[in-house]
């Protein structure tokens, strides 16, 4: 099969665009043709997103390639990490196996974090044996971000050996290291740690690529700091990854990386460092076999209408048409085992009593949009003896339980949520996914939790004697169903919890959040309160 493709081709390489024709036989780009004259269209790379987690757009990855290709995405660098913490291998395998299904590029990488940290309780264990199985796969591109900066500071065993596997096997490693500077990110990078997408502010950002590693700007629906970093590309275009980390679906059917290629270029950056950081630069970090719009490619590139908008016009990925003026096409994909592990039972709500031991208490602050918190103090509201909600000072308990083994809730404050009535809870809880739970009263969040046990993981929210539900049947982290039905359900879940008084951008992502024990300063996790500043348990009480 051949096929003949006119318009304005965009070069990054050359930086240059002409009027040309591509000439596709199969998956290939066998020759560039420069004519005098094209189509009033632009061909150029398609987009790749440097760093995600598809688990966390809540969709098996066949739907999520349906709502990036629209985007102009051809291809995702995804951490599989957060169903490995669930579910382990068999989870790794349902991610790949279908994403095989669809004509979208998946790069898949080994998750060297699971569990995230020994201070929970994951779903599953992947030892340095497991990790280095995995690498030696033609179908796993990298080892994933290696989130335990300690561990790798002070060269503990398990994380050596995952690093020393993924050395071995020739394999890029990607980093997180929120605030790391001076020795301690020399030790870091010198281990052959090579990205970074956690960089709090520009200063930070630079030091880190002054000891070589590659920057990931980051637009999520939690996550952003592209206002903070897209300067970065002025001085290190080539050292600069545009990502969306974790997109929830209703910011995925509105837009991927395209939205930030069009905040760059209306900025006024130069297009081809933008272009570079949306296709060029992942595929040649990472090895990735996309293709970059030059002879012998694989034929993986897009059509838009001009270079301000970006309106897409058509998708081409392995030589094959999948997207044409608002029309995809994919094939059909074949049911699959629904992998799984959620053995929590129900809970009454005496179990969330917390004694007053007089004093203060450490208190979870919340910032929105946000992925740190602060560790900030505060006087509870005691009633009966007992410490209990204060809407009045946004000061709400909040519950981290266990769904793997049989332990007793634990129990903290956050300040931030902004509910005033009810309680919401969630089985995604970064990194180890147990159910996590805020509200203002003990019943509520009590039901909210058991609305989740019933239906083995999801959204839920309680409040007026009412309950609303967002099944998540896959790992407790993903449906079956398609983009916008997910997206329909997971908007009408967020509008619920916004009528509780939350005034937050993303109430379930920011939620999601406060039981991830790796990004500072204060979380709670199935075992306690945990400061990530000293990466140890502390009191509630002051």
């Amino acid at each position: 099969m051949s096929m003949k493709i006119s318009g304005n081709i965009v070069d990054i390489h050359e930086r240059r665009v002409f009027p040309g024709e591509i000439l596709v036989v199969e998956d290939r780009i066998v020759e560039i043709r420069e004519l005098t004259e094209a189509p009033d269209c632009y061909i150029l790379p398609g987009f790749i997103d440097a760093h995600v987690h598809v688990e966390s757009s809540m969709l098996i990855p066949s739907e999520f390639a349906r709502a990036c290709i629209v985007h102009g995405t051809v291809g995702v660098v995804s951490d599989p990490h957060e169903i490995a913490n669930v579910c382990g291998i068999e989870g790794v395998e349902f991610m790949i196996q279908n994403g095989q299904q669809v004509p979208f590029h998946f790069y898949f990488g080994a998750p060297s974090c699971v569990p995230a940290t020994p201070m929970e309780k994951s779903g599953a264990v992947l030892d340095d044996r497991d990790v280095e199985a995995l690498l030696k796969r033609e179908d796993i591109y990298f080892l994933s971000e290696m989130m335990n900066y300690p561990g790798v500071v002070n060269e503990e065993e398990q994380v050596m050996k995952k690093i020393l596997a993924a050395k071995k096997a020739g394999k890029p490693i990607d980093g997180h290291a929120p605030g790391l500077t001076g020795k301690d990110l020399e030790t870091y990078v010198s281990k052959g740690i090579s990205t970074d997408h956690e960089c709090m502010d520009i200063g930070e950002a630079n030091e880190k690529i002054e000891k070589g590693m590659n920057i990931l700007i980051r637009e999520g629906s939690a996550a952003r700091n592209f206002n903070e970093l897209i300067p970065l590309i002025k001085e290190h275009p080539d050292q600069v990854m545009f990502c969306t980390d974790d997109s929830h679906p209703d910011t995925l059917l509105a837009h991927h990386i395209n939205g930030m290629v069009k905040r760059a270029v209306s900025q006024g950056y130069d297009l081809f460092s933008v272009l570079r950081a949306a296709s060029l630069n992942p595929v040649s970090h990472y090895g990735l076999n996309a293709g970059l719009l030059r002879k012998g490619d694989r034929a993986d590139f897009i059509l838009v209408k001009d270079l301000s908008s970006f309106e897409l016009e058509r998708v081409y990925i392995n030589g094959t048409k999948v997207f044409e003026e608002g029309q995809l096409f994919f094939p059909e994909t074949v049911p699959m085992d629904l992998p799984n592990r959620f053995f929590a039972e129900e809970i009454a709500e005496e179990a969330l009593l917390v004694k007053n031991e007089g004093g203060d208490i450490r208190v979870i602050g919340l910032i929105d949009g946000e992925l740190f918190t602060r560790n900030e103090t505060a006087k509870p509201l005691v009633s009966k003896g007992f410490l209990v909600s204060d809407t009045q000072r946004d000061l709400l308990k909040l519950v981290v339980y266990n769904r793997y083994e049989s332990m007793k809730p634990q129990v903290a404050f956050v300040r931030g949520m902004g509910i005033k009535k009810g309680a919401i809870a969630s089985s995604i809880a970064h990194d180890s996914h147990n159910i996590v739970a805020v509200g203002v009263n003990d019943s509520d969040i009590a039901r909210a939790i058991n609305k989740l046990v019933k239906i083995k993981g999801g959204l839920s929210v309680f409040y007026d004697d009412e309950g609303f539900i967002l099944p998540l049947p896959i790992a407790g982290l993903m449906s079956e169903k398609p983009a916008s039905v997910v997206a329909g359900n997971y908007r009408m879940m967020e509008g619920k919890a916004k009528e509780l008084g939350s005034v937050l951008k993303a109430p379930f992502m920011a939620l999601s959040f406060l039981s991830l024990l790796v990004i500072p300063e204060l979380k709670l996790g199935d075992r306690g309160l945990f400061d990530v500043t000293t990466f140890g348990f502390t009191s509630l009480f002051v």
